[in-house]
C-alpha cells in the first residue's frame, strides 16, 4: 500500500525545493544611490551626489541572505528588498556570472504627496496621511540586459532599516517597439500593489504621456476608484480595462499607428501618494515604394543623354539612401552614379518622398546593347528595389560569330569580284 503520508512530506520537500531555488534566482543588483545634496539650493538644476550601492532581492522576507559587502560600497548603500511578485528577478535584470553587461539601476529616496491632478486628486479626497506612510521610502528604475524590460518600483522600509518592502511596481516589456504605419499597437504597462499595503484597497490612477523632442501631450488618463476616463483622451487610444481591474495590465493600445506616434510614452501608476512609472519609445518605421520616370524608358541612341528619375514615396522616418545600378547583356551588375537627390518632401499624412535623378550619356557610359536599370532604397524599414528595362539601338559590339560571317562575306565577294574580273578579262581577249 503507499504511504500518503510520505508522499506528502516528498511534496512539501519538492515545493520547499522549489520555492528556494526560485528565490536564489533573485540577484544582487549593482545600482547607483542619486540623490541632490543637502543644503545645495539655486540654480536651475539642483547638485547630486551618486553613490555605488546593492540590492538583495528576495520573494521571502524570512530568508536569510548573505551580509557580505564589497569594500568600495558603503553599508548604508545595502539594502534588502523583498518582492513578493517576484518582478525584480526577471532574468533580464540577472545576468550570467562573469557578464560584462549589466541591468541599469538606479536608486532615490521617495517623498509621499499628494497630487493635484484631477484623475488623481479623489484617491486622497480625505487628505488623510496615515501613520503608514511614516517610513523611509525610495524609488528604483531599472532596464534589463538588451531591453528586455523596465521596472520602477516604489519600496518601504522601517525608519532606519534597510528592509525594504516592494509596496508599487510598474513594468514594460516593450521598452522599444518598431511598428508599421496603420497597424495596431500594443505598448506593454503592467503594475502590481503589495496586498498587505493599507493603500491597496483605496484605488489607482493610469496616465500615459507623450514626448518627443521637448514637447509633450497627454495621450490617456484614468481614475480607476470613480471609473472615469479624463476628458483629453486621444482618438484611437484605448485601455484594456477589465484586464487593468484584474490583472493590473495598463498597457496602451493605439489601433492605427501613425507617423506623429513615434515618440517616447510613459506609463504613470499612481496610488494614494505614490507613483511609479516606466519609459518605452515607439518608432513608426515604414519603408519606402519605389517608381522610375519615365517609365517605360525611351530607346536610347548613342550621343544622347537619358534623365531618369527613382521617386520615393510613403516611408518613416527620414533615413534613407538612394542609388542606381545597371546590369548589362553579360549578367554582371555595376553601380552608377547618381547625379543628384531631392531633399525631403513631407506628405498630408506625415510620411517622407525624395527623388534621386541619373543622367545617362550612352556614350560615354559604356551601356552596350542595354540592361536592367535599378534604383535601390537603402531604409531602417527594409531594403527596397525597382527595375526598368534600357535599350540601346544604333550601337553593336560584334560577337565572334558576327566577325566569323563578316569574313565569309568578305571572302565570298573577294571570289565573285574576281570571278566577275576574270569573265570580262577573257572576253576581251577574245
Amino acid at each position: 500500500m503507499t504511504d500518503f503520508s510520505t508522499i506528502y512530506k516528498l511534496s512539501l520537500v519538492a515545493v520547499t525545493c522549489l520555492i528556494q531555488a526560485c528565490s536564489s534566482s533573485c540577484p544582487v543588483l549593482e545600482c547607483w544611490f542619486v540623490q541632490e545634496k543637502a543644503g545645495r539650493g539655486g540654480g536651475l538644476t539642483a547638485a547630486t551626489t551618486q553613490e555605488k550601492s546593492l540590492l538583495h532581492v528576495r520573494t521571502d522576507p524570512n530568508r536569510a541572505e548573505s551580509r557580505h559587502t564589497p569594500s568600495d560600497i558603503s553599508p548604508d548603500r545595502v539594502y534588502f528588498v523583498t518582492d513578493p511578485a517576484a518582478t525584480l528577478c526577471h532574468r533580464s535584470l540577472n545576468p550570467p556570472k562573469g557578464s560584462i553587461k549589466k541591468p541599469q539601476c538606479e536608486i532615490n529616496p521617495f517623498l509621499p504627496q499628494i497630487s493635484s491632478l484631477k484623475w488623481v486628486t479623489p484617491l486622497t479626497d480625505s487628505a488623510f496621511s496615515p501613520v503608514y506612510l511614516q517610513a523611509d521610502w525610495y524609488s528604483a528604475a531599472l532596464q534589463g540586459l538588451n531591453k528586455q524590460m523596465g521596472v520602477s518600483t516604489i519600496m518601504r522600509a522601517p525608519t532606519a532599516s534597510k528592509e525594504n518592502n516592494v509596496v508599487l511596481s510598474v513594468t514594460s516589456k516593450t521598452v522599444l517597439v518598431k511598428a508599421r504605419l496603420g497597424k495596431p499597437v500594443l505598448l506593454d504597462c503592467g503594475f502590481w500593489v503589495d496586498p498587505s499595503s493599507p493603500l491597496a484597497g483605496m484605488g489607482f490612477a493610469v496616465e500615459w504621456r507623450y514626448q518627443f523632442r521637448g514637447e509633450g501631450r497627454l495621450v490617456l488618463a484614468y481614475d480607476g476608484k470613480t471609473d472615469r476616463l479624463a476628458d483629453t483622451q486621444e482618438e484611437g487610444a484605448m485601455l484594456d480595462f477589465e484586464g487593468l481591474h484584474t490583472k493590473g495590465n495598463a498597457s496602451l493600445i493605439l489601433q492605427e499607428a501613425k507617423v506623429r506616434h513615434s515618440g517616447t510614452y510613459i506609463c504613470t501608476v499612481y496610488l494614494p501618494f505614490l507613483l511609479a512609472q516606466t519609459a518605452m519609445e515607439l518608432d513608426i518605421v515604414e519603408p519606402p515604394s519605389l517608381s522610375i520616370h519615365p517609365s517605360p524608358l525611351p530607346l536610347a541612341v548613342p550621343g544622347q543623354t537619358l534623365v531618369v528619375q527613382c521617386e520615393a514615396s510613403g516611408f518613416a522616418p527620414l533615413s534613407l539612401e538612394l542609388s542606381w545600378e545597371f546590369k548589362g547583356a553579360d549578367g554582371k551588375t555595376r553601380p552608377l552614379e547618381t547625379s543628384s537627390v531631392t531633399g525631403h518632401r513631407q506628405a498630408w499624412d506625415g510620411t517622407f518622398g525624395q527623388t534621386a535623378r541619373l543622367e545617362l550619356d550612352v556614350s560615354k557610359m559604356d551601356l552596350g546593347t542595354g540592361g536592367e536599370l535599378t534604383c535601390v532604397a537603402v531604409h531602417p524599414g527594409g531594403t527596397r528595389r525597382a527595375s526598368t528595362t534600357l535599350s540601346v539601338i544604333g550601337f553593336s559590339t560584334p560577337t565572334i560569330e558576327d566577325s566569323m560571317a563578316m569574313v565569309g562575306v568578305a571572302l565570298v565577294l573577294y571570289g565573285l569580284i574576281k570571278f566577275v574580273s576574270w569573265t570580262f578579262t577573257s572576253s576581251g581577249i577574245k
